[in-house]
């Protein structure tokens, strides 16, 4: 009896993010040549994948598809746990750099703030000369400012490439990896 042909539109319509592979070598770099559980992933395996997860919510399915006749389910697990613990330790390492750049800002918000709470004290002090006076406003004045303003910039303003790749990491930990075959 004939098997069917697998129809690969079919399976790429179910799935919500689905990718074709040559080999499973097609996930990792052509340069490590370890085995698929120490693997580096392969940087355009990881920019098709942030691609096609941009618009996706959390819970998606992974689906690799892999020539039948290549199938060896003991490197299919290996390389799903490979991924699950990629995916786990960026996403740990991109909140952790979250919070530091926020505690960042913050220690930058307080120095300027302590900077100007200075600068008003110093311009308050009565018997001090008046060049002196300039010249602690010239430079504590605009020192307090900027310091403050680059705290709620950093704060506030978080660089679109780092939320992004937070965000891709943070659907990817949940995602379903599975291998089908064509």
């Amino acid at each position: 009896m004939a098997e069917d042909p697998v129809d690969v539109k079919s399976i790429i319509d179910r799935a919500e993010i689905s990718l074709v592979l040559d080999t499973y070598d097609d996930i990792f770099s052509d340069f490590d040549p370890r085995p698929y559980n120490e693997r580096t992933l392969s940087e355009d395996f990881l920019y098709e994948a942030k691609r096609a997860a941009r618009d996706k919510a959390r819970g998606i399915e992974l689906r690799l598809l892999i020539p039948k006749a290549l199938r060896s389910t003991a490197s299919e697990e290996l390389i799903k746990a490979r991924l699950k613990n990629h995916f786990r330790k960026h996403y740990k390492k991109s909140r952790e750099e979250h919070v530091v750049r926020n505690r960042h800002a913050i220690e930058l918000i307080a120095v300027g703030a302590v900077i100007g709470l200075a600068d008003a004290l110093l311009l308050s002090i009565n018997g001090v000369e008046a060049i002196f006076k300039d010249s602690i406003e010239i430079i504590l004045t605009p020192a307090s400012w900027y310091t403050i303003w680059t705290g709620f910039d950093r704060l506030m303003i978080r660089p679109k490439d780092d939320a992004a790749d937070e965000e891709f990491y943070r659907k990817m930990v949940d995602a379903q990896v599975t291998f089908t075959p064509y």
